[in-house]
C-alpha cells in the first residue's frame, strides 16, 4: 500500500507518467469500505486486509496476473475508467485465445463488475481508485491459482459467484495454459492505449 500511494504521488507530482505495474502477490484477501465483516473468511489461514478502494472482497496470491493502473484523468468517471479496463482485459483474453466478456449490473442488484467467461463465471475482478483525478489499484485474473480459496468467503460481494480461471477453460478447450510471462505481455500489450478522458 505505502509503494501504491507513492506511485500516486509521483503522478500526481507529474514526476512519473502513467503506468500499469503487473505483479502477482503472496496470499491475501484484499476488502473494500463497503465489504461487512459476513462476506469474510472466518479462519482461512489468509490474512485479511482492508484497501482503500471500491469493490468487495477478493483474493490474490500465486497463480494471479494483478494489475495496479496508476493514470491521470481528466473528465471521466470513475465507472468509465472500470469498464475501459474491462474492455483492454477482454482484448488481452481474446489475444490469448479466449472468450470473455463483461456483464450490466441489473438495478438494484450487486455489482457486476469484471471480466467473465462463458456460463457466467468470473475470470477477472476490477476495483480501482480515484482520487484527485488520479486512479489506483486495478484488476487481478485468474491464470491457475488456488481456486478452493475462492469457497471460503463471498468474492466480490456475490454469494453465488462461481469462479474461473484461465488454467480451468484452458482444460476445457483442450490445450496448455498460457504461462504467466505470455499473459503478462497480452495484458500489457492491450493496455498499451491511449486512456479516454484523460488530461
Amino acid at each position: 500500500m505505502d509503494e501504491m500511494a507513492g506511485w500516486v504521488a509521483q503522478r500526481r507530482a507529474e514526476t512519473a507518467g502513467d503506468r500499469l505495474f503487473l505483479l502477482t502477490h503472496p496470499p491475501v484477501i484484499t476488502y473494500g469500505r463497503r465489504t461487512p465483516a459476513s462476506e469474510l473468511p472466518a479462519a482461512s489461514g489468509i490474512p485479511a486486509v482492508p484497501a482503500d478502494r471500491g469493490g468487495y472482497a477478493t483474493y490474490h496470491g500465486p497463480g494471479q496476473l494483478v494489475g495496479y493502473l496508476v493514470v491521470k484523468l481528466g473528465s471521466g468517471k470513475p465507472g468509465q475508467l472500470v469498464r475501459w479496463v474491462e474492455t483492454r482485459l477482454i482484448a488481452a483474453m481474446a489475444e490469448l485465445g479466449f472468450t470473455t466478456y463483461r456483464r450490466d449490473t441489473e438495478p438494484g442488484g450487486k455489482s457486476l463488475v469484471g471480466v467473465w467467461a462463458p456460463g457466467e463465471r468470473k475470470l477477472a475482478s476490477v476495483g480501482m481508485r480515484i482520487r484527485d483525478g488520479i486512479s489506483s489499484h486495478g484488476f487481478a485474473v485468474n491464470i491457475d491459482p488456488e481456486m478452493s480459496v475462492f469457497r471460503a468467503f463471498t468474492v466480490c460481494g456475490l454469494p453465488d459467484v462461481t469462479m474461473t480461471s484461465l488454467a480451468e477453460l484452458a482444460r476445457e478447450q483442450g490445450r496448455r495454459t498460457p504461462g504467466g510471462p505470455a499473459v503478462s505481455d497480452a495484458v500489457a500489450a492491450a493496455f498499451d492505449a491511449p486512456v479516454p478522458w484523460q488530461a
